[in-house]
């Protein structure tokens, strides 16, 4: 079995970067108890930096009880002691142990259920400095078919980093990225045109996701075209999701299909009026991940992966978008025939990073 990670240390790292201070009130959310040796260090971390943490258990196992019997006026709602710990917060982290999901029989309640979830989100990332921290389990690990302790040593490898060196590098990508007029996705299934002119690309390197290392920016609401396919499974909110395809058409989805998962797909993009938009285009720079491990928060910053968000966009890019809904879909472009071009730089070209994208790649390289 491979050593525990470094806990104090990952914590070190996050509490710098949602800058935990003195009299911070900080929410904590554990997902699973599995997650409490990271929670209990986090703990740890901001009460030596003289902050009040208070942690709250949202066991998502809950959730199949909510499924089953609660009213479709309770899950549409934010639940009220996670809302309530928004409204306290100046600083929010939530430890999300990657456990095998709940099967949701119903893709409308299901919908409803991420449509509450979705609004405590928006609190979240409207009026806190936060952080969320996805860690692998061995019963993850399992259901994707990989080794545990290999699955979390690449994990830790991935904090592995000098995030201010990589910050640096990342905002020169990000500059670069700012002189193109648009972003083209190309592949075997997939051509999708997204225009980006006078949007604002961010990178995020060790402040807000963990693991973290990806730039993103804000796509022109009404001007994406064409249609991405996202081939093998991915899971949302306790739903699995396969081989879904998306058609774009002045900025709106207007089509989508999946072998699995379709009902709840067209549940989600019916959540509010921007959830068939694209508020965020990220692209993965964290060298360290290589094994897709079907979790979005995860996938997103492998090196040679490209995503959309459909819903809510991020302001500091110039995005106006506004939804409950923030739904990272993934594609990997790893394969023989995967392109990912800003204008005329070249990110991608048949499955291979170039330099442009490499030169600002953190834990490795």
């Amino acid at each position: 079995m491979s050593a525990a990670p470094d806990w104090a240390g990952i914590s070190r790292l996050i509490a710098d970067g949602v800058r935990v201070d003195r009299g911070d009130r900080v929410s904590v959310f554990a997902t699973d108890p599995s997650a409490l040796p990271a929670v209990t260090a986090f703990v740890t971390e901001a009460f030596r930096r003289g902050a009040v943490p208070q942690v709250l258990l949202t066991d998502e196992a809950f959730d199949a009880a909510a499924l089953a019997y609660a009213d479709d006026a309770v899950l549409a709602e934010p639940l009220p002691l996670e809302a309530a710990a928004m409204r306290w917060s100046d600083v929010h982290a939530s430890f999300r142990a990657m456990v095998p999901p709940h099967e949701a029989s119903d893709d409308a309640r299901a919908a409803l259920l991420r449509r509450g979830r979705g609004v405590v989100s928006t609190m979240r990332w409207e009026s806190t400095r936060w952080a969320l921290v996805r860690i692998p389990t061995p019963g993850w690990a399992e259901l994707i078919g990989t080794d545990a302790d290999a699955l979390m040593a690449e994990w830790a490898r991935s904090f592995d980093a000098d995030w201010t060196d990589a910050r640096a590098r990342m905002t020169e990508l990000c500059g670069a990225l700012e002189t193109a007029d648009r972003v083209l996705i190309r592949d075997a299934d997939t051509e999708l045109l997204l225009p980006t002119r006078g949007r604002r690309w961010v990178p995020f390197a060790g402040e807000a996701n963990w693991p973290d290392g990806e730039v993103a920016t804000a796509p022109l609401e009404d001007g994406v075209e064409g249609t991405i396919a996202f081939p093998g499974t991915t899971i949302y909110g306790g739903v699995r999701i396969r081989d879904l395809e998306l058609e774009f058409r002045a900025g709106l989805a207007v089509r989508a299909s999946a072998a699995e998962g379709e009902g709840f797909v067209r549940r989600l993009l019916d959540t509010d009026a921007g959830a068939r938009r694209v508020g965020e285009l990220g692209i993965g720079t964290n060298a360290a991940l290589t094994t897709p491990v079907q979790d979005l928060l995860i996938d997103e910053k492998i090196l040679g992966t490209v995503h959309i968000a459909l819903g809510r966009a991020y302001p500091e890019c110039g995005g106006v978008n506004r939804s409950a809904l923030h739904w990272d879909i993934v594609k990997d472009l790893r394969g023989p025939s995967g392109t990912l071009a800003a204008g005329t730089i070249e990110l991608i070209a048949d499955g291979v990073c170039q330099p442009s994208l490499t030169s600002a790649a953190v834990c490795a390289l």
